[in-house]
């Protein structure tokens, strides 16, 4: 075992809640995310790249814009789900409520139980100019990492005014980040309940509302770190988790914290040269004995969601190619020449042109299959992104 194994094991736990010790920063200090990372302790589970030479335009498509779901279903669980047989590419139209019928009793569903905080804020720089501020993660009471857009990107020591209530000082900038220290008595958690807006996605061209605050959150959602909704579990209401566990499946959870780089376009020409985004995890003890016991059962796993199975296969990774359980820190990339650890089905939405979740899900299924599988969608009107429709796919031999 490595000694990266070895120190993910170490902090391996059987409480659901990631610590709040990972989101810790001394705010006096100029932390980069790479060095509130190893202020923390955490384990990186370093991207894997494999010598599958492949170009962005591999992965575009063109998409009616009639086809991006700018509002949920009236019901949760009334989507349409595309089947596709990652081993055959045979493709079969249903709807999520069938979903039960291609799971057994001692399959594995692994859910996502992340909880979108509301990270959005607006506001002025001490010039007066603009901001919108998306904050990425909370690393302590005081201290948080976001991404600002604004006319002029602010430089270390400008102060921030948002939502007409909240000073905030620019403490460093690393990329696309920036650290930021919130100069208020109440931490940066319960401002942003306060003063803070969700953030739906931006391909949804309008303000969230107080009905997106119910919808925009899956029903299990617990704990609280997200920046964007881990969009297949949305389609889980109450009655289809009691449904399943009912005839038997296997309920599980993980914590990935899904971060505002899911949404960012890949802009290299070769995928190999992309930087991905780090976002934090953990796997508990209770999960990985459900999978280990599934599989030795001839049960089958299913994530819900690619950032369950990006959970689950950083945690592999960090393993030695085992599944254990722990917290930990990702950059996990996940393209076609991967080899998948954990999984055999996945179930997901449709993804954005040029992403790295569609490269995800063309390492799952293959590339030619989800190519496929999206032109039957685009002909057939399924709804695409967060509010869209569902697809469950058979993972490729």
């Amino acid at each position: 075992m490595t000694s990266q194994s070895r120190d993910f094991e170490s902090r391996a736990s059987t409480n659901s809640a990631i610590p709040a010790k990972l989101f810790a920063c001394q705010c006096g200090a100029q932390l980069s995310l790479k060095s509130a990372v190893a202020a923390t302790g955490m384990g990186e589970c370093t991207a894997r790249r494999y010598n599958v030479p492949m170009k962005i335009q591999d992965f575009d498509f063109d998409l009616p814009a009639g086809l991006i779901a700018q509002f949920p279903p009236k019901q949760r669980s009334s989507s349409r789900m595309l089947h596709l047989d990652g081993g055959s590419g045979a493709l079969r139209d249903a709807l999520f409520v069938d979903l039960p019928r291609y799971l057994s009793a001692g399959d594995v569903m692994v859910f996502n139980d992340t909880r979108v905080i509301k990270a959005r804020l607006y506001g002025v720089k001490d010039s007066g100019g603009k901001v919108e501020v998306m904050v990425e993660r909370v690393l302590d009471a005081h201290c948080a990492l976001a991404v600002i857009r604004a006319s002029h990107s602010p430089q270390p020591g400008t102060r921030l005014f948002l939502a007409d209530a909240l000073a905030v000082t620019v403490l460093a900038r690393e990329h696309d980040f920036y650290t930021l220290r919130f100069e208020h008595a109440s931490t940066v958690s319960e401002l942003l309940e306060r003063y803070g807006s969700l953030p739906l996605p931006p391909y949804i061209a309008r303000l969230a509302t107080q009905a997106d605050e119910a919808r925009y959150q899956t029903v299990y959602a617990r704990q609280a770190g997200a920046v964007a909704a881990p969009t297949a579990g949305l389609h889980f209401d109450e009655a289809m988790l009691a449904a399943l566990h009912a005839m038997g499946v296997v309920i599980a959870q993980v914590t990935l914290h899904v971060g505002a780089g899911t949404f960012q376009p890949v802009r290299v020409e070769d995928i190999a040269d992309h930087r991905m985004h780090r976002e934090i995890f953990h796997v508990p003890a209770e999960t990985v004995a459900a999978i280990r016991n599934a599989k030795a059962g001839g049960g089958r796993v299913l994530a819900v969601g690619t950032t369950t199975l990006r959970a689950l296969e950083a945690a592999a990774a960090a393993g030695g190619g085992e599944l254990q359980p722990g917290y930990g820190d990702t950059d996990i990339f996940i393209t076609p020449g991967y080899r998948l650890r954990v999984v055999e089905r996945l179930l997901t939405n449709f993804h954005l042109p040029r992403s790295t979740l569609l490269m995800l899900v063309a390492a799952f299924a293959g590339l030619e299959h989800i190519r496929r599988a999206y032109q039957h969608a685009i002909d057939e009107r399924y709804r695409f992104f967060s509010y869209g429709d569902a697809m469950l796919i058979e993972r490729q031999p």
